[in-house]
Order: structure tokens, then C-alpha cells, then sequence
């Protein structure tokens, strides 16, 4: 059974950090891109970041581009979004997902595995 568990998430007042950490387990991953998702209050949920397989492609919604990095450990099947310069505005459930297609992930759209996810609560 594949398990997205991620961890991390918190309050934390604006301009400070957060690391989330995403571990998946069940299966192979190999050749699987992973990404972050996220959804606020009321609002739809929307793409944060992505990230290849080998790591070597990265994509990241404007909106955290310059503040957020995403990253992987193949070794221990771990996906990691470090978010910096947080705004009351990312305010919302992180939400990791695995999938074949780095392109897939960016849309959202028919997503393999989802996480349960994790709340990050940016007091102004």
C-alpha cells in the first residue's frame, strides 16, 4: 500500500522558515517525479513545486519562485519543500504528490498517490 506521509508544517510568524518533508513508502519510485501542492481557505487547490526524478528539473509556481526550493533524496524516497520569506498567503495545507509525469504534477490533474497533507499557518 503506497503511504505519502508528509511532516514539518507549523506556525510561523512572516518572514520565517519552514522545511516539509514528504516520505513515501509501498513501492518503487523509481523514475517517479514528486511534488507539492497546496489549498487555502476556500480556494482551490493549487501547484507549488515539482521535481524530476534525477532531480535534474525543477518547476515552481510564480508565487513562491525566489522563496521556496524544492529537493529529493532517492535514497530514502523523500521529497523536501523548503519555504523561506513566508507570507500570510501561503497560509494553507501542503499536500505532497508522486507521479510518472513531471507534467502531470504540474497540472494536478490525475495525480497517482496524494498525501494527507500537512497545515502551515503563517501569522502576520
Amino acid at each position: 500500500q503506497v503511504q505519502l506521509v508528509e511532516s514539518g508544517g507549523g506556525l510561523v510568524q512572516t518572514g520565517g522558515s519552514l522545511r516539509l518533508s514528504c516520505a513515501a513508502s509501498g513501492r518503487t519510485f523509481r523514475n517517479y517525479a514528486m511534488g507539492w501542492f497546496r489549498q487555502a481557505p476556500g480556494k482551490k487547490r493549487e501547484f507549488v513545486a515539482a521535481i524530476s526524478w534525477s532531480g535534474g528539473s525543477t518547476y515552481h509556481a510564480d508565487s513562491v519562485k525566489g522563496r521556496f526550493t524544492i529537493s529529493r533524496d532517492n535514497a530514502k524516497n523523500t521529497v523536501y519543500l523548503q519555504m523561506n520569506s513566508l507570507k500570510p498567503e501561503d497560509t494553507a495545507v501542503y499536500y505532497c504528490a508522486v507521479d510518472p509525469s513531471t507534467v502531470v504534477l504540474t497540472t494536478g490533474q490525475a495525480v497517482d498517490y496524494w498525501g494527507k497533507g500537512t497545515l502551515v499557518t503563517v501569522s502576520s
